[in-house]
């Protein structure tokens, strides 16, 4: 009955994240996609034929669940019912779409049945217990695990440090812990401590009073004043000039400083969110930043993962990346290829986040009649796809002056702490130059 139409079938299931599966009112298989075959744990080469009916392949709550839906649902609409379902790897949490839909050229009638499986989504929820998370998008254990400590931590007015690579959610994370705080109420002020030169960055903070410098023609509260009852997220922490430090630390320790100029103490009561993706304490081993702002700042300090340790988030990140594009007027209808979603789970982005939405947005720009393709990627991530096709296999030699990159690789990391965004400004590359640079001399674990 199907057979002249799978090929069509196959096609639009392949367009789709859910499982499809179509059965007779009696149950008997007809149709299921690779999806429903992947979600329900169908073995790939088991046949059609051999599994039977529904109740091969669908767990039993299900199943009864689907029996109970039938005896009264009305045709051509679609029934939603949740089961959770125990397996292997734990509980997961299935989303089913059934309807009857009787087919016009032999009248017979026939079962459609949409599987969504909402594990991540119930993880999430679970997390944010009903909250905003705040343009966070997870599902990973250890990101999990960062946004309940958050929660713990929230009530109180401790001093938090964030630290990991540029784009892996720093700020998303400071704005959700004022969120859930009891500072809510209170303003949110951001200061990216990088953006503002050194000249200037002590009036940024504290503010300054009329005359105290050329151009200063009247008084200007600082961030500390503007953030006075509320929360005050210092990112790129450790741009903050040595000979600053020490007027911050007493701002943080005593609530009390003096503006730019001024001789009269002004009080604040504010809590600090830090940011940083640079190792601060290798910072303070070199002598670059002040251990008794360290401590101060890193109370509870919370290591924040790239995104290359948590690819399990890239397809929940494409597709909140393209539901804002959506908003903003992009197509809707764009699907990603499995060859292009394969290689965005395999790529290391070394933008984190920041270079995925960059990357969504120029995939859904290239698409071919709404199909993300591997074409459809950005550049870099078709380059790296050609540098992991099968190689000649290696000799022990390293490529011609590999000892001298090597050693070149390896004191760029030691002066940097490890962070490889400074060791790629210092050697001149960008970062996926020095990934590959790494990778190629065996430097990359």
């Amino acid at each position: 009955m199907l057979e002249d139409i799978e090929p069509v079938l196959d096609l639009l299931a392949a367009q789709t994240e859910s499982g499809v599966l179509i059965a007779e009112k009696d149950g008997r298989l007809l149709y299921l996609n690779d999806t429903a075959r992947t979600l329900l744990r169908v073995p790939a080469a088991t046949r059609l034929q051999a599994l039977g009916d529904l109740a091969a392949v669908l767990p039993l709550p299900v199943l009864a669940a689907c029996k109970e839906a039938s005896s009264s649902f009305p045709e051509t609409r679609l029934q939603t019912f949740r089961e959770e379902v125990q397996g292997p790897d734990g509980t997961r949490y299935y989303e089913f779409h059934r309807g009857l839909v009787n087919l016009p050229v032999s009248g017979r009638g026939v079962v459609v049945l949409i599987v969504c499986d909402r594990t991540e989504h119930r993880q999430w929820e679970a997390v944010f217990q009903g909250k905003s998370g705040f343009g966070l998008v997870t599902a990973d254990p250890e990101m999990l695990q960062i946004v309940a400590r958050l929660q713990q931590i929230a009530p109180t007015d401790a001093f938090v440090l964030f630290q990991g690579e540029s784009g892996t959610g720093k700020s998303e994370l400071a704005r959700y812990l004022h969120q859930i705080s009891r500072r809510h109420d209170g303003p949110l002020v951001e200061l990216n401590c990088a953006a503002i030169p050194d000249s200037l960055i002590e009036s940024e903070l504290f503010g300054h009073v009329k005359g105290a410098f050329t151009g200063a023609i009247r008084d200007r509260p600082g961030r500390f004043q503007v953030a006075d009852g509320g929360t005050l997220f210092l990112d790129e922490v450790a741009e903050i000039p040595l000979h600053l430090q020490p007027k911050l630390l007493g701002a943080l320790q005593d609530g009390r400083f003096e503006a730019v100029g001024s001789d009269r103490s002004v009080s604040v009561d504010v809590r600090v969110i830090s940011a940083s993706n640079r190792n601060l304490r290798a910072a303070v081993d070199a002598g670059a930043f002040r251990p008794d702002l360290y401590y101060r700042l890193a109370v509870i300090p919370i290591y924040v993962p790239p995104l290359r340790e948590r690819p399990g988030d890239i397809p929940m990140l494409v597709r909140h990346f393209h539901s804002k594009l959506t908003a903003r007027g992009y197509p809707s209808g764009v699907t990603f290829s499995r060859e292009a979603m394969k290689l965005l789970m395999d790529y290391p982005w070394p933008g984190n986040v920041r270079e995925l939405a960059n990357a969504v947005e120029h995939s859904v720009i290239c698409a071919e009649n709404g199909l993300v393709t591997l074409a459809s990627l950005p550049q870099d991530l078709c380059r790296f796809q050609r540098e992991q096709a099968p190689q000649p296999p290696r000799t022990e030699s390293l490529p011609a002056g590999g000892d001298r990159q090597r050693q070149e690789l390896l004191e760029a990391l030691e002066r940097t702490g490890g962070n490889r965004a400074e060791a790629a400004q210092i050697l001149g590359i960008d970062r996926s130059t020095l990934w590959r640079r790494m990778r190629r001399l065996g430097l990359e674990r």
